[in-house]
């Protein structure tokens, strides 16, 4: 008998003999992933002027699928990517809503319970912080791909009542940074009412309409929709149209593919108890004070404690230049993950030199790190110890409750 005959025995003897265990049971299938470009509705602007547009209906594909990955960045009308130095993409989200189909081409007649938003299953109160997707300068860099075979599962047929439809909104805030007095300050959203100077908006009350208060320094309520930032004297600039091209892919849903969910966690989150209850208040932005004499980062910290916990999967932050790090915590202290910046250092777009291009992402081995039920997770953003407004420390993170046979 040749060697290569007593080593196909010998290989069918071992597998004889093996106990049958789940790889047995699970077969990767070959993923068909379909992508597909979006340009969102343009809209208009000039040297200095913000847009902050809210509940612009996107497109999206359709049917029982499962994400895989959404990335976005802004482009001009031929379609070019803007650097960061001449149009700061403060923020985008999609946010993802049900609607009654048969009132949808009437708007006139569409109720409140015609049209539901349903939100990640982050912690955050009521509409704070609802969406699936979203980052902001530093989007170019920042990859959302899911690792196989995991997905987020959307169109799902239980679970859309009958007579509805899954649809898509984006909320975007974009600063026209072109011949700022001082593109740090407009980037910030500075308002400060006790100092003219560095009150670069000229906004005295908020999104409600309601007086600004002089504590206030700066941040989105300074950031309002068509408001303008002061410009350099006698700067001159043309006026442009400005979309969010986004790229999406999926696969079809099967019984192969393992859902996800998305939670994103704030570092300003105030947690409270109602009985057995946690209360969450997110903030979503802080202000930053220098201390003097010091060159430790200012850390932004909150304990939160998780209703549902799960397998992580995918992780990463959303925060805005000056980020040192974000690090999320388990109860027992072990790090989950630490996500940073990647700064730039050229002049094209994702890479514009100073500026936040990137964060770093968490794949961990599927099944190594589990979030329990009840667990209380602790979330650290910290930035550069320097007087900073509306700054962000969000992070997002996707849990798998049960992991494929594979694992």
């Amino acid at each position: 008998m040749n060697f290569i005959s007593k080593t196909m025995i010998l290989s069918l003897s071992i597998l004889l003999i093996l106990p049958r265990t789940s790889y047995s049971l699970y077969q990767k299938p070959i993923n068909h992933i379909n992508t597909i470009t979006f340009i969102s509705k343009s809209f208009e602007m000039g040297p200095g002027s913000i847009a902050a547009r809210t509940f612009m209906n996107i497109e999206f594909p359709k049917g029982h699928i499962g994400i895989k990955s959404f990335d976005a960045e802004l482009v001009d009308q031929e379609g070019n990517s803007i650097p960061s130095y001449e149009t700061y993409l403060h923020h985008w989200f999609a946010i993802k809503y049900i609607e009654n189909f048969t009132m949808s081409c009437n708007p006139k007649l569409v109720h409140s319970e015609d049209l539901i938003f349903q939100r990640n299953e982050g912690p955050c109160n009521g509409f704070i912080l609802p969406h699936y997707w979203g980052f902001g300068v530093e989007s170019r860099g920042t990859t959302s791909n899911i690792p196989d075979p995991f997905a987020i599962e959307l169109g799902n047929p239980l679970k859309v009542p009958n007579g509805y439809e899954e649809k898509w909104l984006l909320n975007i805030m974009a600063i026209d940074i072109r011949g700022a007095q001082d593109k740090k300050g407009c980037t910030q959203c500075r308002c400060d009412l006790l100092s003219l100077p560095k009150n670069f908006y000229n906004v005295t009350r908020d999104i409600h309409n309601q007086p600004l208060t002089t504590n206030y320094k700066g941040g989105l309520f300074c950031c309002q929709d068509n408001v303008q930032c002061k410009l350099s004297e006698g700067f001159q600039g043309s006026r442009r149209n400005i979309s969010l091209r986004y790229k999406i892919s999926w696969v079809d849903w099967s019984e192969y593919q393992v859902p996800v969910k998305v939670y994103i966690l704030d570092s300003t989150d105030k947690v409270s108890s109602n009985g057995s209850k946690a209360i969450h208040d997110c903030q979503v932005e802080y202000t930053i004070p220098k201390i003097f004499g010091s060159d430790f980062p200012n850390v932004q910290k909150a304990n939160i404690p998780m209703e549902k916990g799960g397998y992580l999967i995918y992780a990463t932050a959303h925060m805005h230049s000056g980020v040192v790090n974000a690090t999320l915590y388990g109860q027992d202290g072990r790090t989950l993950c630490t996500s940073t910046p990647k700064y730039g250092t050229g002049k094209e777009a994702g890479n514009e030199k100073g500026y936040l291009v990137g964060m770093s992402v968490c794949y961990p081995q599927p099944g190594s790190i589990k979030i329990n039920d009840g667990e209380t997770l602790t979330l650290e953003s910290r930035y550069e110890n320097e007087f900073r407004t509306g700054a962000m420390g969000h992070f997002y993170i996707y849990l798998a409750e049960k992991l494929p046979q594979i694992y």
